[in-house]
């Protein structure tokens, strides 16, 4: 009984301080679940209606920041999976790389692997 009434308090303070907090806050807060627990992402790169690259297993993509400045960089980066033969799955001589895109020449859709 005591064990049902402190978790049912927790989940209220835990409601309530998340009510209270901006859009933004609550965002973070789930960007970084979402980055503990992993996303299983998938990066696709387009040049205009083709697609040319897809990374697969992504967890996280990255914004690039200036070392001495900390100001976000026009670049993103993570590691995948490069799907060389664009099958949709991630075959065994398919090897985990380094990517990064530019903000500014890229058309890429990143999303959660169905």
């Amino acid at each position: 009984m005591k064990s049902d009434v402190f978790a049912l308090t927790i989940t209220a303070a835990t409601l309530l301080l998340a009510a209270g907090c901006t859009q933004e806050s609550q965002n973070r807060l789930g960007r970084a679940v979402q980055n503990w627990t992993g996303t299983d992402g998938v990066l696709e790169v387009y040049a205009g209606d083709k697609l040319v690259k897809r990374f697969m297993k992504i967890d996280k993509l990255t914004t690039a920041a200036g070392t001495d400045n900390g100001i976000d960089r026009p670049y993103r980066y993570g590691y995948g999976i490069l799907d060389t033969n664009l099958n949709g799955k991630a075959d065994s001589e398919e090897e985990k790389v380094y990517f990064e895109f530019s903000d500014y020449s890229t058309s890429y859709i990143f999303y959660e692997s169905p």
